[in-house]
């Protein structure tokens, strides 16, 4: 048994000609993320510590479609959502609709360890993240340049779009937008410690033009994010196909029920999927390590105790 991490920056329609400097940043923040956690399980912090790092500092790369980098609602606001879950309680917390938060993901982990509850969403948690007195800005500092293109790119093909789209060469019409299957847009992180704990944690902002008040798969529990003893999962895609199909707890209960390896499990529930619209990165207890998708590509990297590591986007030879 050894320490093993995965994480993604997203999965769907992700062209193969990626211009390079669209590729690069991204290559270069799942690298640096993935340094962040590895240097933490290397130090024996639990993996929930471990998870909790790395979407962090994957929410503060604007690359990535999370904190700094969310993508904006119709109205051109930022409703961002997190979850994170530690596999050997069972304890997980949640957020969605922040728009001042800087890291959702601390302040799922707070909802966690401070409330009752699993869930806090829009005014409630942003209230709960002024008392627990967790990092905010005036939510300007989410509405990058960039996002805002990408928002107007999506209102002129009356879409709701990839966050990976590239500016369009010409008039927009219906030919150049993007299929509805190509929806994505999240981060996440999955880890297993030195004494063999899991936990899980997913971060997002949801898809370009999407209605004010949505809420994707990322901050429900057993649909983008899960974990238990078995396995650790965090998935990326389609939310509304992955919330249909509990993507992440059916990989957990075909390893509990079925007694199916984390592989076989992992790649059924992605194969099952609809066509375009899943991703996912597990990890088990015993140190397995798993990055199966549905879609053309999946920003993904990971890494384990006796020296593997991936760094990719489009699928292996």
């Amino acid at each position: 048994m050894g320490w093993a991490i995965a994480l993604h920056g997203g999965a769907g329609d992700i062209p193969m000609d990626l211009p390079a400097e669209r590729r690069q940043p991204r290559e270069d923040g799942l690298r640096r993320a993935l340094e962040v956690g590895v240097s933490a399980l290397k130090s024996q912090a639990s993996a929930l510590d471990a998870v909790e790092l790395v979407v962090r500092e994957l929410e503060n790369n604007p690359n990535f479609n999370a904190g700094k980098g969310s993508v904006l609602t119709s109205s051109g606001s930022v409703e961002m959502e997190a979850c994170i879950m530690d596999g050997s309680t069972k304890n997980c917390g949640a957020v969605s609709g922040l728009s001042t938060v800087v890291n959702a993901i601390s302040l799922a982990r707070l909802v966690m360890e401070k409330t009752p509850h699993i869930y806090l969403g829009f005014d409630g948690a942003e209230a709960f993240a002024r008392e627990q007195g967790v990092e905010t800005v005036d939510p300007s500092h989410f509405i990058t340049v960039e996002n805002i293109e990408r928002l107007n790119q999506a209102k002129d093909a009356n879409r709701v779009q990839i966050d990976y789209t590239p500016p369009f060469q010409a008039a927009n019409t219906k030919d150049t937008a993007v299929p509805e299957g190509d929806q994505i847009g999240t981060v996440g992180c999955v880890a297993v410690d030195i004494h063999g704990n899991l936990a899980t944690a997913t971060s997002t902002g949801g898809l370009v033009n999407k209605m004010v008040g949505r809420i994707g798969d990322t901050p429900i529990i057993g649909a983008g994010t899960y974990a238990n003893s078995f396995c650790a999962v965090s998935a990326t895609g389609k939310g509304e196909a992955i919330i249909r199909g509990t993507v992440a707890r059916d990989v957990a209960a075909l390893m509990e029920y079925k007694s199916l390896s984390l592989k076989d499990a992992a790649s059924q529930v992605v194969k099952c999927a609809p066509k375009g619209t899943t991703g996912l990165v597990a990890v088990s207890a015993a140190g397995e390590v798993i990055m199966p998708f549905n879609t053309t590509g999946m920003f993904r990297a990971c890494a384990t105790e006796d020296g593997n590591t991936e760094v990719a986007i489009w699928p292996s030879l």
